[in-house]
Parts: C-alpha cells; sequence; structure tokens
C-alpha cells in the first residue's frame, strides 16, 4: 500500500459514495488507474464493504449499552458457542474479546430500557456467565469510523 492508496481510502472513508471520476480527480490519477486500485483494495480486504452511517436516534435506537462480561469457562468450545450465540443478536454492534480483568466487552443498541432487558434475558439464558454489567451512554460524544492513516515511511 502506498501514499496514493491511503488517499483513496480517506476519501471513500470520508464518502463511500464518491464517484470513481471525482476521486481520480481529487488524487491526481486517471480513472482507469484509480478503478484498478479500488478494486485491488476491495479484492484483498482492505476495504472490507460501503455502508450507508445510519444515525441511531433517528430510526429509534437512542440507547447505547457497553456491555462486560466475565466468565468462569475459557475452552475453545465454549468460545465459540458462546460467539456464535452473540453474533447472532442483531442488538450487539460490536463484540470483543478482553485483556484484563473483563473477558468480553458488547456495545449493544436498542430503543429504550425495556428492549435492553430483553436482550438482557436472552443473553443471560442462552449461555452460562460468571458477571454481566451494563453501562449506559447518556451521551454520545464521538463517533467515527474513518481510521486515522499513515502514508508508508520513505526508506
Amino acid at each position: 500500500m502506498d501514499a496514493t492508496d491511503i488517499k483513496i481510502l480517506a476519501l471513500l472513508q470520508e464518502d463511500a459514495s464518491i464517484s470513481i471520476a471525482e476521486l481520480a480527480q481529487r488524487i491526481n490519477l486517471s480513472q482507469t488507474p484509480c478503478w484498478k486500485r479500488v478494486q485491488r483494495l476491495e479484492a484483498t480486504g482492505v476495504i472490507q464493504k460501503r455502508v450507508a452511517l445510519v444515525d441511531p436516534e433517528k430510526v429509534g435506537l437512542g440507547l447505547t449499552v457497553f456491555v462486560s462480561i466475565e466468565t468462569a469457562d475459557h475452552s475453545g468450545q465454549w468460545l465459540q458457542r458462546f460467539a456464535e450465540l452473540v453474533s447472532a443478536m442483531p442488538e450487539v454492534m460490536e463484540f470483543y474479546r478482553m485483556a484484563g480483568d473483563v473477558d468480553y466487552m458488547l456495545r449493544v443498541v436498542v430503543s429504550d430500557m425495556a428492549s435492553y432487558d430483553g436482550f438482557y434475558k436472552r443473553l443471560i439464558e442462552a449461555i452460562p456467565l460468571k458477571n454481566v454489567t451494563s453501562r449506559f451512554a447518556m451521551q454520545r460524544v464521538k463517533s467515527t469510523t474513518a481510521y486515522v492513516l499513515t502514508p508508508p515511511v520513505a526508506r
């Protein structure tokens, strides 16, 4: 990946609906080489997919909950089953296995407290857990999906 790829990625993270013509113009490249670079970035998995970002409050999903989970079982079989169950829950937006005093962290988005209570009950009934701690976000201060990309260092 070179500096041109970094520029392409930065612009696509800003607006994935940008046309190839405009993208090429903004990075000073002709359209065909620009398109081939985008295709290569997609084929290699650097660009995973292009999506529309939705404002959760405007679609009735105003409650974000960070859920910390501790488990007594750390076997591979348990993790596989747990990962499948949690990944299938549509309210879970992000799911991480952690280092430290918490084993797993989830970011859950729901419409209200009653919806979260339903999610919580399904979660604790699905698989044995040692401890589940819920932290409710009062305000989203910053939210971004764009990574900070730096050009490769010249050698």
